[in-house]
């Protein structure tokens, strides 16, 4: 922008915020909503927050530590979320620029939200350019948010003090706020893609008519559910069938096809199943996406079957892998705590397996048949996890669906519900979920009635819960409700002997699924998975053995980059020991260090020292084999 229009820009605002009757010793913003208020606000622009939120945490990532907070605003310049760093956030907490506060320049005067608001354009104001004193120690830096229509939704604004804040700052929330539009219109597009092939696949799974379509050879292509229902319900079956193994006497159709172009007959159909007799009409079409010639057939039969769906969660405890004792103990005690009301609290490090662990309980108790729902509760922005897990009523607030939307815990009832990251729930919520803990009961936004309801709580958590109570961050009554049964599941690197054993099953399994052999590792491989501390635990293993499939190759590289930072160390020291080396007169050093064999002799020491004497992990950085490195330590007699 010009920067005389720039100035201009501002001078027009600030000439606007006296008509305003506002004052440059005012606070706080005259517009400041109520709770009812803000939670139509969030359920409005729910697509806005969820949409935003993840780049507000990016912007921040880049800038955290020198003191910015990061505002996103509603088309009218209402607070929707704020995040930041602590000491800078505190400061515009108490000047009351909280969810709920407006930012438009008739509530609170000259700033870089209002004048996006006005202008629709990126702008950076510091210092003297804020209307109010309060906000002239700050820089800010704004940008619009538009919907794909080229609406404008939204605000985005990055506030840091004026002597930490560089031109290109502006540059950074442009690029977020760019990217937030961009998000935007793909998920518009996918939307309407979606209510599209939605409505195309309704109809045609509607129909009470077969209808499939083939290639000239009679590969099957696209068939819809009423052929799965005729031809014996077996869905994989199907969909790698042929025309031929279902129509008796396809070659003499085909012949027809080609000559009639429509054919419409009796057949004789052979299913899965059985045998029966079906109005068949087959049609040429052609397909220009592959400039290919396909054949549309439609065949109706009388009798049906129905389908039965179901939802049940995948894992049970025969699919959980591990002979370790302890482990194995783990799996028994889960085991005889599935069968009841009482809450679980499943403890462990990140991929440990406790969404599995949740699945098992749920599939080993007499709720199987029951809905099993599970939540991330650090996934969801802070805004939107009470309608989440509680729903709300039609007419709660301007943008509610009609008919209202049930929460998590309705979708779970009689069933059971997994809290993922539970110490993640913002204080507030906790302490609506223990009412539902003391009371079985739930109520929607916008209702006053309280909902009977039947669910087992399952949460699961990587902190340590008595560590956040003791900090203020998570409250003792909830963390007693929910530590009735504590299951602790034991990191990866505390049972080692199953390494082998899941990373055969992984093995097994992702090679089938991508379709490529199976690759043999050697015991000396193996004694490295094994000796590996395995932060990210079992998922980190998964990942690896992925990556083995694809690459046909061990990763000896992988081992020694994720080596701990005490190893580390080492290295840095080995490097500087053999810089010292080389800068010695050569004619000051003993003849015999000179020697070849000296420095080899140092050189495995030295790297036995790093890898704390694993023979295995040594001889893998030194690129030879463990036999090799056996004779090496006795021919120099080195200490292991």
């Amino acid at each position: 922008m010009n920067k005389n229009i720039y100035q201009n820009l501002i001078k027009q605002s600030k000439d606007r915020c006296a008509e305003y009757d506002i004052s440059e010793d005012q606070v706080f913003s005259k517009k400041m909503i109520d709770h009812s208020e803000l939670q139509t606000k969030f359920s409005e622009n729910r697509d806005l927050i969820l949409t935003a939120s993840p780049y507000m945490e990016h912007l921040m990532s880049i800038v955290r530590g020198n003191n910015f907070f990061v505002l996103l605003t509603d088309k009218d310049g209402c607070i929707l979320n704020a995040i930041g760093d602590e000491k800078i956030l505190t400061e515009a907490f108490e000047l009351k620029m909280v969810a709920g506060a407006y930012m438009n320049e008739e509530c609170i005067g000259t700033n870089a939200m209002s004048l996006v608001i006005k202008s629709e354009e990126p702008v950076q104001l510091s210092g003297k350019d804020h209307f109010i004193k309060a906000y002239h120690r700050w820089t800010c830096s704004g940008a619009p948010i538009k919907d794909p229509n080229g609406n404008l939704i939204g605000a985005l604004d990055l506030t840091g003090y004026s002597d930490s804040v560089h031109p290109h700052t502006l540059g950074m929330v442009i690029a977020a706020s760019n990217a937030i539009e961009e998000m935007l219109r793909v998920k518009e597009y996918n939307r309407l893609q979606n209510m599209t092939n939605k409505h195309i696949k309704t109809i045609f799974n509607s129909m009470p008519v077969a209808i499939l379509t083939s290639d000239l050879d009679g590969r099957i292509k696209i068939y819809n559910q009423r052929a799965m229902d005729l031809f014996g319900n077996k869905y994989k079956q199907l969909s790698a069938a042929n025309v031929s193994e279902i129509i008796e006497e396809w070659e003499n159709i085909k012949e027809a096809i080609h000559s009639e172009k429509h054919v419409n007959r009796i057949i004789n159909i052979k299913a899965l199943r059985n045998h029966f007799h079906c109005q068949m009409t087959a049609s040429p079409i052609y397909n220009p996406q592959d400039d290919s010639i396909e054949i549309v057939f439609v065949l109706k039969e009388d009798q049906s079957k129905k389908i039965v769906k179901s939802d049940q969660p995948y894992y049970t405890f025969d699919k959980i892998m591990g002979a370790d004792k302890h482990f194995v103990s783990t799996i028994e005690y889960a085991k005889k705590i599935s069968n009841n009301r009482s809450t679980v609290l499943i403890l462990g490090e990140s991929g440990c397996g406790k969404e599995v662990f949740a699945q098992a309980i749920h599939n080993h108790s007499k709720r199987m048949d029951e809905p099993f729902v599970a939540l991330n509760c650090g996934a969801i922005p802070n805004q939107l996890i009470e309608s989440e897990l509680f729903g709300y009523e039609e007419g709660a607030y301007t943008g509610a669906k009609k008919g209202g939307n049930i929460g998590k815990f309705e979708q779970a009832n009689n069933g059971t519900i997994m809290l993922d990251e539970i110490g993640e729930m913002p204080l507030d919520m906790q302490t609506r979920l223990l009412r539902v803990l003391q009371e079985n009961v739930i109520t929607r936004i916008g209702s006053q009635r309280s909902i009977a309801i039947d669910v087992r709580i399952i949460a699961a958590t990587n902190k340590d819960l008595k560590k956040e109570v003791e900090l203020g961050r998570f409250r003792k009554d909830l963390f007693y409700r929910l530590n009735v049964l504590p299951l602790y599941l034991p990191p990866l690197r505390e049972r080692k002997s199953d390494i082998p054993l899941l990373y055969r099953y992984f093995m097994k399994n992702l090679s089938a699924k991508y379709e490529k052999k199976e690759y043999q590792i050697f015991d000396e491989s193996m004694r490295i998975l094994e000796d590996y501390s395995w932060p990210g635990n079992v998922r980190e293993l998964e990942n690896v053995v992925e990556l083995i499939i694809n690459t046909e190759s061990f990763p000896s590289k992988y081992f020694i980059k994720n080596a701990e930072e005490s190893q580390l160390e080492d290295i840095n020291s080995i490097e500087k020991s053999a810089l010292i080396l080389t800068e010695e007169r050569l004619e000051e050093l003993d003849p015999a260090v000179l020697d070849m064999t000296h420095v080899e002799k140092e050189h495995i020491k030295r790297v036995l020292k790093l890898y704390k004497g694993n023979i295995s992990q040594a001889a893998c950085a030194l690129g030879i084999q463990r036999n090799t490195l056996y004779s090496k330590i006795n021919k120099y007699e080195i200490q292991v």
